[in-house]
C-alpha cells in the first residue's frame, strides 16, 4: 500500500470519511457522516450545474432482466464484468453494470418529435461490477458505484455542439474542484470481439469525436483498445501523485443502442428518424472523484465541498454560549459547523486539530462583548475581526461561488 501522506486510504481512516467491513465485503465501503457531507456537497453541485444546462433527472431502478442487457449488448460484450443473475418468478434480474439500457427504455417510453431534441436526461444512480478481489482498492476501484451519469439524444447536427457542451462542464466542475486532467484521450477500439462489429457505425463516430477535440483545441491522444464495446469517447484522465492515471470524466458517441433499442423520433417531414445518444458524465463515478480530491487536496478540500466549513472555537466555558449560537446561525444557513469548546484540550491544541477546516472562529472575552468574531483561515491569514452576521455572509458567498478561493480580500 502507498504510505504517501496524501494517500486517500489513509486520509478516509484518518479523517473518518468512509470505512469498509469484511462483513459488507470488499469493494463495498460504506460512508460516514464527514464523508457523506463531501459526496452530497459534490452530487448537489452536479444536479445544479446539470439542471441550469438543461438536463431533465430521473430515477431508474438498479435491476434489469437479463434481456434488457442482452438488446443493449452488454451481456454479449460485458457480462464478465457484470454479477451473476438472479433468480426471480422465473425470469432472470441482473444487478446493472450501467445505467444507459434504462434510459433508452426511458425515452421511448412515449413518442418524441424533433422539437425536442436534444433531449437531456440525467441521474445520479448506482451500479454494480463484479470487479476482481486483486484490483480492489479503497474508493477506486469498487463493486457498487454512484455515477453521475446521462444521455443526451440528438440529431446528427446537434452532436458536435452537444459533444462540446458537456466537454465544457466538465471543464467548469474541474476548476470548481481545484483538479486538472493529466491529459485528454480519445478511446478507440482494439483488436478482439469485445467491441460492437459495425465499422461505419464507428468510423462516423469517430470522425465526430475527432472534430470536437479539434474544436476545443484541446491537445489529446489516441488510445487503442480503450473505448466503450458500443463506441469511440473522450476519457478525461487524472493523475495521482504517483503518477498512476484513471478515467474520471467520459462522453462518448453511441450509434448502437438507439438503433437496438429502436429509438426514434418523428422529424419535421414527418417521417421517423434514429436519434444519436450521447453518453456523458462530469465527475465520473463519486467514489473515484472523492478519491481523487482527498489525494490532489491532502483533506484540504476547497470550502464548499469541505465535510465542515466552520469550527467555532471559544476560549474559555464563558464564551460557550456565543459559538454556540454562532454555529446554530450557520447551520440554519446552510453550512456545516460545529463547536469545538474547552473541553477539547487548550485554544492551540484545538487550531491544530482543525488544521484542515477552512474558516476557524475564534471568541473570546473581547469578541463576546463585541459581538465579533476574531477569524483565522487555514491558509494562515487572519483577516481584521468581524461581526458576526458579517462573517457568516462572507462565508455564504464564498462557498456559494464553488471555487477555490478561501477569501476575499476587501
Amino acid at each position: 500500500m502507498n504510505h504517501d501522506r496524501h494517500d486517500h486510504r489513509r486520509l478516509g481512516r484518518e479523517l473518518e470519511l468512509f470505512g469498509t467491513d469484511p462483513l459488507i465485503g470488499a469493494g463495498l465501503p460504506y460512508w460516514l457522516p464527514d464523508g457523506a457531507a463531501v459526496r452530497h456537497a459534490l452530487e448537489e453541485y452536479v444536479r445544479e450545474v446539470e439542471r441550469r444546462a438543461g438536463y431533465r433527472h430521473v430515477y431508474s431502478p438498479v435491476l434489469g432482466k437479463r434481456e434488457l442487457y442482452e438488446i443493449s449488448g452488454h451481456w454479449e460484450h460485458y457480462s464478465d464484468d457484470m454479477f451473476p443473475p438472479m433468480e426471480l418468478g422465473g425470469e432472470q434480474v441482473v444487478l446493472r453494470p450501467s445505467l444507459c439500457p434504462h434510459h433508452a427504455v426511458v425515452y421511448r417510453s412515449r413518442a418524441h418529435s424533433y422539437r425536442e431534441l436534444p433531449l437531456r436526461m440525467a441521474e445520479l444512480g448506482p451500479m454494480y461490477r463484479s470487479e476482481l478481489s486483486g484490483v480492489l482498492g479503497g474508493l477506486t476501484r469498487v463493486r457498487s458505484i454512484q455515477l453521475n451519469d446521462a444521455h443526451i439524444f440528438c440529431t446528427l447536427d446537434q452532436v458536435r455542439e452537444e459533444a462540446a457542451g458537456a466537454l465544457e462542464l466538465i471543464r467548469r466542475a474541474y476548476e470548481a474542484m481545484g483538479i486538472e486532467p493529466a491529459r485528454y484521450r480519445l478511446s478507440l477500439p482494439g483488436p478482439g470481439g469485445k467491441y460492437v462489429d459495425a465499422p461505419e457505425l464507428w468510423a462516423r463516430s469517430v470522425a465526430l469525436l475527432e472534430e470536437v477535440l479539434d474544436a476545443s483545441g484541446l491537445p489529446y491522444e489516441a488510445a487503442e483498445g480503450e473505448a466503450a464495446f458500443y463506441g469511440p469517447k473522450i476519457d478525461v484522465q487524472v493523475a495521482d501523485r504517483a503518477g498512476r492515471e484513471s478515467t474520471l470524466s467520459t462522453v462518448q458517441i453511441d450509434f448502437h443502442q438507439p438503433e437496438r433499442f429502436d429509438l426514434h423520433y418523428i422529424g419535421a417531414d414527418g417521417a421517423r428518424h434514429r436519434p444519436v445518444m450521447i453518453h456523458r458524465s462530469v465527475v465520473g463515478s463519486v467514489e473515484r472523484a472523492v478519491a481523487h480530491l482527498l489525494e490532489q487536496h491532502g483533506g484540504a478540500f476547497p470550502a464548499w465541498l469541505a465535510p465542515v466549513q466552520l469550527v467555532v472555537l471559544p476560549v474559555a466555558e464563558s464564551e460557550r454560549p456565543a459559538a454556540e449560537a454562532l454555529a446554530a446561525r450557520c447551520v440554519a444557513r446552510g453550512l456545516r459547523a460545529e463547536v469545538a469548546g474547552p473541553d477539547r484540550g487548550t485554544l492551540g491544541a484545538r487550531v491544530r486539530e482543525a488544521r484542515l477546516v477552512p474558516y476557524q472562529a475564534v471568541i473570546g472575552a473581547r469578541e463576546a462583548e463585541a459581538g465579533q468574531v476574531a477569524l483565522r483561515l487555514r491558509d494562515g491569514r487572519r483577516p481584521a475581526p468581524q461581526a458576526a452576521e458579517e462573517l457568516v455572509r462572507r462565508i455564504e458567498e464564498r462557498v456559494a461561488a464553488h471555487d477555490t478561493v478561501l477569501w476575499d480580500e476587501v
